[in-house]
This record gives structure tokens, C-alpha cells and sequence, in this order.
């Protein structure tokens, strides 16, 4: 690792401890985990105090009316665990239903893409595996911020504002998220009782207080008074699971680790799977080789995962033979060094807005976790009075018939939140992710080839420009990258987005631990209100 300025501006240094770190995209959700650390938790409590803050003071992003997924590093076991805590979709959902409303696309908004909220799910299984604290000690600091209220940060503030109309929409969500008619302005305090009243329910009562009961009731209700068709046996029913995470060795004894099918970690592994057979090394960073080379394993990457991701449990995903080295080879035959290509998905058979936190100990356990409502306040409805946004993730089931992810009752749907992270010689070496959508898998593959194979420092990592391919040829490249490279590109075939569009690069955070003085070092993103804080 090299603590070196580079041809990008790095607008932050890392920080370096030696007890605890924790990193997230608000400080105020920081400081809730790292009190954690510093009152005994490890960092699996940290990690739920710090994720249970962000769903009061980023609601735009997060909330336990949406899912999460978890990679954690149990240091006493010397494994790495995989967490799937996304809901399905209500058992009286079909394909035929929605397509009986003369919809072609599954809808973004409303009651028909709220699927069962996974997260508190998520909370109860890791807790329970692994943690040392309970609800009514790591939802305290969440309570005082929801009921007191806490001063909105600037980047949260703009966010909010941009889903005003999607707010003013129902009754329940304007009075929550637009008191006095508008969205909160930067630094200005912001309550929400009604949450904190929720907050307090599963303090007292636990999980089941949210699955069952009044605030069910008010879910479902909330739901099918939108168009949906969720009940309250839906919620009932619902369990997280452990699933195993699936991986690629990259090269000098570091392997890319995450969560399997139905999350779009299967993309980011695809595209390391063929960027392997490049010599990056020997490429100028930031060159227009460098970017070609990683935008078009991106592009192979994404189509083959839009073809096959799933819900396993349903159909059936292709992932050993998607990750083989014979089919490798043949994707990775497809990559001309001058010519960009139009992607088409292969046929491998024969060889389917967030929030990000990692959090480390002093013992060892490292956890990348990751949550979300989907879109901005997900699917604008709000649960009654519970003070509980409600995530959109059915959006991205598809109408298409025959296809695995074909929406259908008790299905989860292609998931695009995908926790990260890196072994170096079958130990742990960096917890990672980048949030935002379909970005997220083109942030893994940039900022895990910064941190191998340039050496970059966790900050560095994160503050290297980026490129976000959106389709076909069509890709965009933040304002640093030179215009000559741009020239480049285009001279390649990659239709470029105009210079200082505002389009969405991803916002992330890195805990690398040294394996060999177990000194952790973290990084945090310079494009959104991240922090990172370590004892």
C-alpha cells in the first residue's frame, strides 16, 4: 500500500486505528457505532447501531421498511458468513396480475413493487449469531435522534428535496417527510416521533413487534390501500437467511468475495473474473486502456447478470458455470483493445438508494453490511402512523415471461445492493462496498482493482474518478478524467455522456485491516457526507 498523492485529486487521508473503526455515508450514524466499540460491543452490535441510526437521519436511503445484506467476519471461526435479508414479494403477486393492469414493465412506485421488508430480519439473525448487545441498548442513540430530532446533513438535505412530489403523494408520507409542507433544509432539526414511537415498540418487544401485530396491520393496510396486495401472513412468514458467499481469486492470493444470487454481486465478480487476464499493472493508471479494458468487462459482466440472476430458490442460476475459466476465456475473447463492443449475454450452460457501513474490532470480526429502500424513499408510501417508509424493490422483477426473475408470489426479486470483501492468503484483508443501484458492481471492480492492483490506500481507492457504464455503448466518466482519455474513448466507440452531467458515481467505504500489526485502515467517500472514526 502506498500513502501517495496520484493523478486524481485525493481529497481526504485515510484513517488509521488500532481498536475499532467504524465507516458509513453519515457522521452522526458513525459516532452511534463507534460508541458501540467503545462501551464493550463488537462489531456486529456497531454494525446494527450504526445502521439502525442511518434509517432515522438518512431516511431517503435507508429504512426497516427495506431489505440487507451482510458479508461478516467471524474472527473466533476464522469464516466468512454471507446474510441474505431480502423479502419476497407477496404471495398474492403474480406476473398475470400486474400484467392485467395493461403494464408492460413492473411499476417503480406505489403499493405493487413494495416487497416484505427483510432487514429487522437481517438485525435478529446476525444479533443472534454473533453480537453481545441487545435491541434495547443499540436502538437508544436512533430513539433520541428520531424523537429529539437531528440536524439534516447537506448532501441528505438534497436528496430529500428531489422526492418532494413523490412525498406529497399520500397523506401519511407528506405529514411525515414534509412537515410544514416542504422538505428539511440543510442543518435544520428534524423529528420524527411517530419512528421513534416504532423504535421504542422493538426495543421493548423485539422483532416480532414489526412482523406481527399493530404495525403489520398498518403496513399491509398501507399497501393495499396503494395498489398492492401484501397482508399481514405475508410478514408473519418472513425469515432471513445464512447463505454461502461465492468468490473469484483475482491474483497474488487475493479473493473477491460476495453474496450470491438474488444480489448482483455475480456482475462484479464476472467483470474481476476477466479483468484477471489483463495486465493492469502494466497499463498507466487512469489511461484510456485502463478504462477500456474495465468498461467492457463491466458491460459482460452486467448483461450475463440481467440474464440469470434470480431468486435460487425458484429458477435456476447458473453460477458456477458463469464464474468457469473456460467461459471466461470466451468472454474475455470478445474484448478488442481499440474497438468498443455492443454486449450480449452468453450461454454459460455446458461449462441469473442505499446505505453502506463497515465496521471493525479489535478482535478481529470485520462486517460489510448494506440496506436499503431502493429508490429515494423507495416506494413513497408510508405505513400509517408508524413513521416507516416502504422500499420499491419489486421494481426490478421482470414481465418478461419465461425469464428467472420473472416476478411470482414468495419470489425475491435481482437485488443490486451488494456488500463487499477482499482475503489475501484465506484471510481477512479489506471490507468494502459502493452504493448506488446498478453502479454498485462497477464500484467493486474500480476501487478492488485501485486497492490491488495499484496499491492505492483505502481513501485513495475511493477517491479515484470513476466511470459509470449505463448501456449498450453509452458510458459516463466523472469531470477528472482527462480530456485526452475521453478523446480516446470516443475514438474507440464509447459514446460518452456529456462533461459534468449529474449522474450518479456511487458512494463507498473501506475498512482494510493489516494482517500483520491487525492496525485497521479506513476510507470514506468525498462524494457524499461520509465518515470514518476509529479508537
Amino acid at each position: 500500500m502506498r500513502f501517495e498523492n496520484h493523478s486524481f485529486p485525493s481529497r481526504r487521508v485515510p484513517v488509521a486505528a488500532r481498536h475499532g473503526l467504524v465507516a458509513t455515508s453519515q457522521p452522526l450514524a458513525v459516532q452511534a457505532g463507534l460508541a458501540v466499540l467503545r462501551d464493550g460491543g463488537n462489531a456486529i452490535d456497531a454494525a446494527i447501531a450504526t445502521v439502525a441510526t442511518l434509517c432515522v437521519v438518512e431516511p431517503c436511503s435507508t429504512g426497516i421498511g427495506g431489505d440487507a445484506f451482510a458479508l461478516i467476519w467471524s474472527a473466533e471461526e476464522r469464516r466468512l458468513y454471507g446474510l441474505n435479508a431480502s423479502g419476497p414479494a407477496p404471495m398474492a403477486l403474480t406476473a398475470d396480475f400486474v400484467r392485467s393492469h395493461g403494464l408492460a414493465s413492473f411499476p417503480a412506485r406505489g403499493g405493487l413493487p413494495v416487497t416484505v421488508p427483510g432487514a429487522l430480519r437481517g438485525w435478529e439473525l446476525a444479533l443472534g449469531q454473533f453480537g453481545t448487545m441487545g435491541l434495547d441498548k443499540l436502538l437508544q442513540q436512533p430513539i433520541v435522534y428520531a424523537r429529539k430530532g437531528f440536524p439534516v446533513s447537506p448532501t441528505i438535505a438534497r436528496a430529500w428535496v428531489n422526492s418532494t412530489d413523490l412525498l406529497s403523494r399520500l397523506p401519511d408520507s407528506q405529514r411525515v417527510w414534509l412537515p410544514a409542507g416542504r422538505a428539511p433544509r440543510a442543518t435544520e432539526l428534524f423529528r420524527n416521533p411517530e419512528f421513534a414511537s416504532t423504535l421504542q415498540a422493538l426495543a421493548e418487544n423485539g422483532y416480532d413487534a414489526f412482523y406481527t401485530g399493530d404495525i403489520a396491520a398498518q403496513i399491509a393496510t398501507a399497501v393495499r390501500a396503494d395498489g398492492g396486495v401484501m397482508t399481514e401472513d405475508d410478514l408473519a412468514a418472513y425469515r432471513a437467511e445464512w447463505v454461502e458467499p461465492i468468490a473469484v481469486d483475482y491474483r497474488d492470493g487475493y479473493t473477491f468475495h460476495e453474496i450470491p444470487p438474488n444480489g448482483q454481486g455475480l456482475a462484479a465478480l464476472l467483470a474481476l473474473n476477466i479483468v484477471r487476464d489483463f495486465d493492469l499493472r502494466h497499463m498507466t493508471y487512469g489511461s484510456a486502456d485502463y478504462y477500456h479494458v474495465l468498461i467492457e468487462a463491466m458491460k459482460l459482466g452486467f448483461v450475463d447478470a440481467h440474464a440469470y440472476v434470480a431468486d435460487p430458490r425458484q429458477a435456476t442460476v447458473p453460477v458456477e458455470a458463469l464464474l468457469s475459466r473456460s467461459y471466461t476465456r470466451e468472454r474475455r475473447a470478445l474484448i478488442d483493445g481499440r474497438t468498443a463492443l455492443w454486449p450480449q449475454s452468453g450461454n454459460p450452460t455446458g461449462h441469473g438508494d442505499t446505505v453502506y457501513l463497515t465496521v471493525a474490532d479489535e478482535a478481529g470480526n470485520l462486517v460489510s453490511w448494506i440496506q436499503s429502500l431502493y429508490m429515494g424513499f423507495g416506494s413513497g408510501i408510508t405505513a400509517g402512523r408508524t413513521g416507516v417508509q416502504l422500499q420499491n424493490r419489486g421494481a426490478n422483477f421482470s414481465l418478461t415471461r419465461g425469464h428467472p426473475n420473472e416476478v411470482a408470489p414468495g419470489k425475491r426479486p435481482y437485488h443490486t445492493i451488494i456488500p463487499g470483501f477482499i482475503t489475501h492468503d484465506g484471510r481477512p484483508w479489506a471490507s468494502f462496498g459502493v452504493m448506488g443501484g446498478f453502479m454498485q458492481p462497477q464500484g467493486h471492480l474500480q476501487v478492488g482493482v485501485n486497492l490491488i492492483d495499484f496499491g492505492m490506500d483505502p481513501q485513495a481507492a475511493l477517491d479515484a474518478p470513476r466511470f459509470n457504464w449505463l448501456q449498450g455503448k453509452e458510458v459516463a466518466l466523472e469531470p477528472a478524467i482527462d480530456d485526452a482519455v475521453r478523446a480516446e474513448l470516443a475514438q474507440r466507440g464509447h459514446v460518452l455522456r456529456p462533461r459534468g452531467e449529474p449522474l450518479h458515481y456511487g458512494g463507498g467505504q473501506v475498512i482494510l485491516r493489516d494482517p500483520d500489526t491487525g492496525v485497521l485502515i479506513g476510507g470514506t467517500e468525498p462524494r457524499n457526507d461520509g465518515a470514518v472514526a476509529g479508537w
